[in-house]
């Protein structure tokens, strides 16, 4: 880790403004606020503050479809009829800044027709490639609002540190207005990555499933993984805790992708997605995507398996479903059903092994894909190797608790709420 917390908050500089927390004091006036419980985003905060935090800059924003307000406008188009800012451009990530594409694809250089501002596409870029798109944009500040869902191989919290690293070569300040974590931010749970398995489904050594949010997350990052910081400001929440649940928010849910339709598929999600390492569906193209599991041949026999382990807070259903697309497109497919009846027990993480451990026992054509997919999702060899070698649930979670706990301690020094 390239630098401290001490060293970052002495040289980060920070935002003065109403609604923005300082880089360096953000730690210290953790839960300070959010005592009235009626949710404000980072940029609900920005916009009551007049924008002064953008004052005389002028600005692009990485954002997507999640970038709304409480009415559904976006932002965009709200700080592009606002003479208070200067937005010059947007910057889209995987999916795009309409949201339009599926996984592994964005929608390239484009003029959005609503606001003719110029979209510059951020996907698979980074360093010093992605330092001359912002750049050629001519921004001075580039501001980042997307929705996360708490998981590390989502790929938009790389896109917030790809994005960070290319403004510091830039020389560009970089401001982030939070949102909430929707799975909550009570723990992170899960292997830590090893850095030898870095790719963008998971840059650097952080938790399966973090619990953090964005701002929180670009804290972390700029003390302890770039190789010098950004300047760095954040904007942050006020009236949301910790255990906070999503529809706590009161804010509505745009998916922040094609396959996470709702906050459940969130809820889920950090741990069935382990199933695009194996030869099963993970659920995509189905109206439950990484809540339905399967492939052809498992039949009831799986199901029965995953509920005798007595996971907290889920059952397993049998169920047959055919995909639209990606694995067994137009073939009808046995699995099981996730169904979540108390998600403040609900391990995803430990959920996820459990499937997998019993996939494996229980039906003979299980595979791991070929490229070892799985070790790039779960951050190190570690799970593969054990749920092989015919470990159960209790011994591969115990696999990855020392270094879990390492970066437990991490993590508690940029938490922002309570």
């Amino acid at each position: 880790m390239k630098l401290s917390r001490r060293s970052l908050l002495a040289t980060t500089t920070a935002a003065v403004a109403a609604g923005a927390v300082p880089a360096q004091a953000a730690a210290g006036r953790a839960g300070t606020e959010g005592g009235g419980r009626r949710l404000r985003t980072g940029f609900e905060r920005l916009a009551a503050d007049g924008y002064a935090l953008l004052d005389g800059q002028r600005v692009g924003v990485v954002t997507n479809p999640t970038g709304i307000t409480r009415d559904v406008r976006h932002l965009v188009d709200v700080m592009h009829a606002d003479d208070r800012v200067d937005l010059i451009a947007v910057f889209g990530p995987e999916h795009g800044f309409r949201g339009t594409a599926q996984a592994g694809g964005s929608e390239g250089r484009y003029d959005d027709p609503a606001t003719g501002l110029p979209v510059y596409d951020t996907y698979l870029k980074s360093g010093a490639p992605l330092a001359d798109v912002f750049t050629a944009s001519g921004v001075d500040t580039v501001v980042f609002d997307i929705q996360d869902v708490g998981a590390r191989f989502y790929t938009y919290i790389w896109t917030l540190f790809d994005c960070m690293e290319a403004a510091r070569l830039a020389g560009k300040r970089f401001v982030v207005l939070d949102r909430p974590n929707p799975v909550t931010g009570r723990a992170a749970l899960g292997p830590v990555l090893h850095k030898e398995f870095a790719t963008f489904v998971g840059r650097q050594p952080v938790s399966q499933a973090h619990g953090m949010t964005v701002a929180e997350l670009a804290l972390l990052f700029n003390a302890e993984f770039l190789d010098a910081p950004v300047e760095l400001e954040t904007v942050r929440m006020s009236g949301w805790k910790r255990s906070d649940f999503y529809d706590a928010s009161g804010l509505p849910w745009v998916p922040p992708s094609p396959n996470m339709p709702t906050p459940e598929t969130a809820l889920v999600y950090a741990g069935t997605c382990l199933f695009e390492g194996t030869n099963l569906s993970e659920g995509r193209g189905t109206t439950r995507p990484f809540e339905l599991l399967g492939a052809e041949g498992i039949e009831g026999r799986w199901a029965a398996a995953a509920n005798e382990l007595e996971m907290a807070g889920v059952r397993f259903r049998e169920a047959y479903f055919a995909p639209t697309f990606s694995k067994f497109q137009g073939k009808t497919i046995g699995g099981v059903q996730l169904h979540v009846h108390d998600r403040e027990a609900f391990d995803p993480v430990r959920t996820g092994i459990g499937l997998l451990v019993t996939a494996k026992r229980s039906f003979s054509g299980f595979a791991w894909r070929p490229d070892h997919w799985i070790d790039k999702l779960t951050g190190s060899t570690l799970v593969r190797t054990m749920i092989d070698a015919g470990a159960d649930t209790d011994e591969v979670v115990a696999g990855w608790q020392e270094e879990l706990a390492a970066f437990r301690r991490i993590r508690q020094e940029y938490l922002l709420y309570r």
